[in-house]
This record gives structure tokens, sequence and C-alpha cells, in this order.
């Protein structure tokens, strides 16, 4: 009941994630649920000093909810932050996504999914040129297979309609961020499941950690250099002093 429950938590609570370290400006990063995880394991030393807020992942059922839904972060926190950017790929939302972040002036990753964030873009099209039957798990998606997939689709009361759901499909690529046997193993059991081959590829943080070094990183050394000495400012994170 723990496990189901954690899974439930994670695939559909909004969450939120203070700054771990002080810093000139107040940055958010606003993201898919699916990618906490990731996001803060590089919150490390100096790329720490953001805070992190994610709509569910579920929210990947109704792609057609996303961008209001981001939307609407944006404008609750925007107040509160000096800089905001997103961390969401298109996501299905037919460019709808876009328009709003246009719109509200928010910068966000490059790239139409999180598959070409962690592979790559040019990785990503070489894959779908191998073979565009191609079904993909990230850790996340392996972690909760059972209830994205499975239980999304309605799998675990009609499964009859597996052969439907993936008549086209020929394989399925597991995109691992970590080297965690239990994950690959879960992974290569969904790939049994739905009759496919399997693949593992790893990736690493990818693109997710290049995004952050590059805006969140990288503009806060661009304020620390810009702004006027203050001798014996610093942050503090459980006992480590990062100079700000």
């Amino acid at each position: 009941m723990n496990l189901e429950r954690a899974a439930t938590d994670e695939t559909q609570t909004e969450t939120h994630w203070p700054r771990r370290v002080e810093a000139l400006r107040r940055v958010l990063v606003l993201a898919c649920g699916a990618l906490a995880r990731e996001i803060l394991s590089l919150r490390e030393g100096p790329l720490g000093a953001f805070d992190v807020t994610c709509l569910p992942a579920s929210l990947h059922n109704r792609p057609e909810r996303i961008a209001e839904a981001v939307r609407g972060k944006i404008r609750a926190h925007r107040a509160r932050y000096d800089e905001i950017f997103c961390l969401y790929g298109d996501c299905g939302s037919g460019g709808a996504l876009d328009r709003v972040l246009a719109e509200e002036g928010v910068a966000r990753i490059e790239g139409p999914h999180c598959y070409a964030f962690y592979a790559g873009e040019a990785e990503f099209a070489a894959m779908m040129d191998t073979e565009p039957g191609t079904f993909f798990l990230t850790d996340f998606l392996a972690r909760h297979f059972g209830r994205l997939v499975i239980e999304g689709l309605g799998l675990d009361r009609f499964p009859q309609l597996r052969d439907d759901y993936f008549r086209h499909y020929r394989r399925l690529v597991f995109l691992a961020q970590t080297d965690d046997p239990e994950l690959t193993e879960r992974a290569e059991a969904a790939a049994l499941r739905l009759g496919l081959a399997f693949e593992r590829r790893f990736t690493g943080l990818g693109g997710i950690e290049r995004f952050l070094r590059s805006t969140v990183d990288a503009g806060a050394d661009r304020v620390r250099r810009e702004a006027p000495a203050r001798p014996g400012i610093v942050a503090v994170e459980e006992g480590k002093k990062w100079p700000i």
C-alpha cells in the first residue's frame, strides 16, 4: 500500500521545493512532475539557487490542459521571482504551450518532449529514423509503468486492447538516466508485457542539465559579476558556504 501511495503522489501531486542556496536573484524552474527527481539531483552547490515547482505528471494524459496549467503557475508565482524558466516539452499541446510562454515572456528548454531532452534531438531523430515503431521509457516511466501506461490506457481492465494500441510498435527503448538495475528490470518487463523487443540506452541527465546550467547557473554568475561587492555575504547549504 505504501508503494502504491508513493506512486500515486509522484504522478498526481503538485509539488514545490524551495531553493537550497540563497542568491542575489530569485529564480523559479516550473517543470513537469516527471522531471522532478532529475532536477532536484542537479541542485548542488551554486546550481541549487532556484526554486522548483512541478505540475502533476498525470497531465500528460490530458495534454490540452498543459498550457493553461503552466500559465496559471506563472501568474501565481511571477510577483515573487525575478525570472521563471519552463522545463516542459510541447508534450502534445499542439503548440499551445509555446504560445502561452511567448505571451508570458518565459523561456523553455528546447525539444518536443523529455525523450529528446535526454537522448539529444539528433540522437532521438536517428532512433526514430532507424525504427519509427519505437516506444520509449524514461526512469520515471519505468518506475510508474503500471499506473501511467497499463492503467492509463485501460489495459488492466481490457488487456485485449494491447494489440490495438501497439500494433505498429516493434521495440521499446529504455532511455536510462541512472544505472539502476531494478529500473532496467522493470523496463524489460514492460517491453515483455507489451510484446516488444527491448533496448537500453544510458543518457544521463542530458539536455536538462545543459539547460539549467545555461540559464539558471549562467544567470547567477552574471548577477554575481555585475553586483557591487558585498564582503562577508555568503549562502549556507547544509553546513557549506558558497560565495554569492
